[in-house]
Formats: C-alpha cells, structure tokens, sequence
C-alpha cells in the first residue's frame, strides 16, 4: 500500500518511536540489542564515507536470533538444510514516510524491542520494511537528521533486532524519485521527489539505492531485497505486452513517463554486482497483483535466487479464486512466490481467510499489510475509499483488530501444527498452552522457531 497521512498535528503516536536527536532515549528504543546492534551501526557509519554509490567497507555479519535465511530451490524458499521454508508475517510501514514528513523521525510507532516482541508472539517469521530512496541515500533536501547515515543506521539496528526475536526482513523500495502526478502524487508540492508512490524506479537513483543497500546487507542472508514494491506502468501504457516490456527492461521501453524509468533487470544487477547473493524478490505489474507475463519476463539472474512477489487485496483485479488458479498457480509451479501484501477493506477477515487457505494448500509465504496502530487516517479497513489501512493491530503491544484476528489465528494455528508434527509439544504442555491462550485466538501466542518448515506443500 502506498499512502499515510500524519495523525492530527503531525507527531507520531506512540511514546517508543526513535527521536534522532535524543540518544539516550534511542538505546532504549533500539531495544536491547547491546553489541550486535552497536556493530552494525558502526560498520554502517564507517561505510558511509564513500558516498551512497560506493560499496561500503564493511557489510553486516550473519543473522543473530536464529531468523530464516532463505534459499531458491526450484519453486520452493528452503533453508540451508534443504528444508521447506516459509515466510509469513507483517508489513511494518512507516519508515518509508516519516524521514520526509518530519524532520525528527524515521520510525513511525515504537521500534523497540517490546514492540518487535509482539510481533513474533503472532508467530510471525518475517517482517517487511518499507524503504524510502531519498532518506537511505541522503540526497533531494530530506533533513540529515533522518537520512543518509541516520537512517541508514536505524534501519540496520531494526533489521538486526527482528533477527534477535527470529524474525527475517524483507527490505522494499517503497518511494522513489521520478516527476509523477498521478494517484498519491496528486496533492504533492515535490511529486518528483520520493514522497509518494511512482509507477516504476527512477534511473537517476534507484540503482545507486541498491547499490548501497544490497552492499550494506550481502553478509546477511535473513534480508530478502523486494526491489520496487508496487510497479503500475500499465496505468501509463496501455498495451500489456509493452507495459511487461518496460518492466524489464526499462529506458526506452517506457513509453508515457516524465522521468527516465530503471527496469527490473537492471536493478537485479545492482544487486548482483556487489556480490550479494540474497533472495530478490520482484512484483508484476498493476500494483504487483498482475503476475501473468511474469515468467515470460523473468529477469535473468546469475545468483539463481529470484523469487517473485504479488500483493492480493479485496479490491484488486485479481481477487478470487478462478483468477487465482489461472494466474498464480502456474507462476508458484515455476518459482518461489512470496504474497507480502495481503488485506482487506471491511475491518474483517474473510477474504484473507480465503486467501491464506488457497496459500497453505500451496505451501506460499505471505505477509499481511499492516502492522500500524489503527487510527482515523489508519483505520482497521478502508483503504479502498482513501485511507491507509488496513491495520492489523489496536495498539503496538499486538492487540488485533478484528482483521488482524485473523491472521493472528493462523499464524498460530500454523505454528501449533508445525510443533505437533515435530513433536515439540507433550500432551500436558498443549493443554497448558490451551489453557493460557488468548481471548483472540484459540492457542497461547508461545513463540515459535524462526523457521516454518512442512507448513504445506505446493499442490500440482
């Protein structure tokens, strides 16, 4: 999802959130990282100097926490031991907005640690991190007090902090640079700046963004790099077959844009070029919810680690189970598919209940949108007529709207059902957890192993 407004007077809510300016207060909301996390903030601070295209001089070390490092085996993600791995969880936005909505915050909510342990009491695997191009690289007039190495050292504690509670990242490029006045543009006094959504990345500086992104994380295979979150050029160009084109390959396969357009491949190569061999992920068209021509355009990759994303909400094109079976399953027969945008607009769950049975059948990760405090510019539902949303949570400590019940209720189901094929639980200690569980969900939220191994197979 694209666009979020600043709550009343323009501050965030939530007391935790990281104020730049107050170091004190930043170590506690940092979380109790102790030395990993002052680690990769220094290897961060100490590759900056080479300016926001250059590789920086030392990239982080490996994932504490135990977190999935996912591997592309065929169409499966699997874990080094070859093992069948799944990564379900949230999107965290905020990060993508609030270093150009405000000159003194990068987070928007808590990042703390007890903000990031509710979210693996969910038995969530991974988390998604919505990125912005200007803040990461410091460039476009965004306040130094929230970009370049500001950010980009936050950004480095909080991945580091959801590995510490086994959770994977997956790190998206959420706003960009390009002269767009369409859809959240519309009312932005510098749409050409990354301040909102653009229908495909920049070549002026997406691939310098990750360029310094894939250096900064090569060393840690629990981050996953969605390269644009939402791709829409076929809102600009109407023929499909040219709009796959331009997706690819971008220049001058782009027909229609103000500003010159960076195809998939060419920041697939950005990546590779630095020696990172992480899982990419990459979206098709239309909001990432067409995937159709997506095997027919499939950037080539010489890491041999290319997944594919697609985001279904209630609203979109392709929203029910014929368009499903037509599209989606001959694209998760030839590759790994992460969905990590799923939602609805009724503040309930019945679509993504739906949606998340298809997936299991399948053996497909997912990760519902969001992890945000439900507010009026954030409501529960509602997207579809101007807000937010949809919010998965009343407050950061995990409470679930009534649509996040329901994927509360099935990641801990999931989890409930892995511990019973591993038998990780005795007869005794199930009815424990049965008998502590929460008002919201039928099991006790008792964290589970990073890894969801076996939580279904794809079905041919």
């Amino acid at each position: 999802m694209t666009e979020v407004q600043k709550e009343g007077d323009g501050q965030i809510v939530g007391h935790d959130a990281i104020d730049v300016h107050d170091p004190v207060r930043n170590r506690g909301a940092l979380g109790n990282c102790g030395a990993v996390v002052a680690a990769i903030a220094a290897a961060i601070l100490g590759a900056s100097a080479g300016g926001f295209g250059s590789s920086p001089a030392g990239a982080l070390g490996g994932p504490p926490g135990g977190a999935p490092q996912p591997l592309v085996s065929g169409h499966r993600l699997v874990n080094a031991r070859g093992q069948t791995l799944r990564l379900l969880g949230v999107n965290r936005p905020g990060t993508h907005y609030e270093c150009v909505q405000t000159t003194d915050r990068i987070f928007d909510g808590p990042s703390d640690y007890a903000s990031v342990q509710a979210i693996a009491s969910w038995h969530a695997t991974a988390v998604r991190v919505t990125l912005n191009e200007d803040c990461w690289l410091g460039i476009n007039g965004v306040s130094p007090a929230v970009s370049g190495q500001a950010y980009r050292t936050a950004i480095a504690g909080y991945v580091a902090l959801l590995h510490q509670y086994g959770l994977a990242a997956i790190l998206v490029l959420q706003w960009s640079d390009g002269g767009y006045t369409g859809g959240t543009c519309e009312q932005k006094t510098d749409p050409a700046s990354a301040v909102c959504q653009k229908p495909m990345p920049d070549a002026a500086h997406a691939a310098a963004f990750w360029t310094s992104v894939a250096s900064t994380f090569k060393s840690d295979h629990a981050a996953v790099f969605d390269l644009f979150s939402e791709p829409f050029p076929d809102r600009l160009m109407s023929a499909r077959p040219a709009a796959w084109a331009c997706w690819l390959r971008g220049g001058r396969f782009c027909t229609g844009f103000s500003y010159q357009v960076a195809g998939m491949q060419t920041l697939l190569q950005a990546v590779r070029r630095t020696g990172a061999t992480n899982v990419v992920v990459v979206g098709g068209i239309n909001y990432a919810n067409d995937d159709s021509g997506w095997l027919a355009n499939r950037p080539a990759d010489p890491a041999h680690n290319l997944a594919a994303s697609w985001h279904s909400y209630s609203w979109n094109a392709c929203h029910t189970e014929a368009c499903w079976n037509q599209q989606i399953v001959p694209l998760a027969r030839g590759v790994p598919l992460i969905t990590d945008e799923i939602g609805e607009d009724d503040c309930a769950h019945s679509y993504i209940d739906t949606l998340m049975s298809w997936l299991d059948q399948r053996g497909v990760s997912y990760l519902a949108w969001a992890w945000k405090a439900e507010s009026a510019r954030f409501p529960c539902g509602d997207f579809n007529h101007g807000k937010a949303g949809p919010s998965l949570i009343t407050s950061y400590d995990g409470t679930p709207t009534p649509y996040g019940v329901g994927l509360e209720d099935r990641l801990t189901s999931l989890s409930l059902r892995q511990r019973w094929a591993g038998h990780l639980h005795t007869p005794q200690k199930l009815h424990r957890d049965t008998a502590t569980a929460r008002s919201t969900g039928p099991w006790a939220p008792v964290r589970a192993p990073g890894v969801c191994e076996a939580c279904g197979s794809f079905v041919t």
